[in-house]
């Protein structure tokens, strides 16, 4: 201890032992790798509970309304949820994708005549928009492009088949309710979009 405090009293001491004991310190010190609060603020923006989808009741709920509209779905050809929304999307970018397919069905579908039309429809839109509200602090990474080309393509053609349209979107509620789940958890996954792109 004496020596060390014969080595601090003059300059060329704190030199040395600052060599010494703080450099080597400092070298050893675990620095947490390049960008990695960022990355990490992004990816818990774009996450959900998985406990959201536990519920027994709104699943039961989702379900029940999507098979009532499937029961009057004259196209059977034509799917607007499915593998074909994330052609050209990252995976890091699919929960934002379902967080804007999600938006565009709450409000032009299920709050509009749908909910006159069929029972559920006002409870299931509530569970979804509540979705959509955890995920108002997920963005996209990187190019946009792909995003709003997918969900372009989505919305003509639900224009181009009318009414049945917007009667398929309630029919594949039940896919949409599965996609969510498997993209904006980190829970296992199991249905919708099990492929990876």
């Amino acid at each position: 201890m004496a020596t060390l405090h014969t080595l601090t009293r003059s300059f060329s001491g704190w030199v040395v032992f600052c060599c010494c004991c703080c450099f080597p310190l400092l070298l050893t010190s675990p620095l947490p790798p390049k960008g990695t609060g960022v990355v990490s603020n992004a990816h818990q923006a774009c996450r959900l509970r998985k406990i959201n989808f536990q519920q027994p009741y709104i699943r039961n709920r989702t379900y029940t309304l999507a098979e009532m509209a499937r029961l009057s779905d004259q196209d059977t050809d034509n799917r607007l949820i499915g593998q074909q929304i994330y052609v050209n999307i990252r995976e890091n970018n699919r929960c934002y994708m379902m967080k804007r397919i999600t938006e565009i069905i709450v409000k032009d579908i299920l709050l509009t005549e749908a909910k006159e039309r069929y029972p559920y429809a006002e409870d299931v839109a509530q569970f979804l928009a509540s979705l959509t509200s955890e995920l108002s602090r997920c963005k996209y990474s990187g190019n946009r492009e792909h995003i709003e080309k997918n969900l372009e393509e989505m919305k003509s053609k639900m224009k181009e088949l009318g009414e049945n349209g917007k009667n398929k979107a309630i029919g594949e509620l039940d896919l949409l309710f599965d996609y969510i789940e498997n993209a904006c958890t980190d829970a296992p996954k199991k249905g919708g979009n099990k492929k990876k792109n």
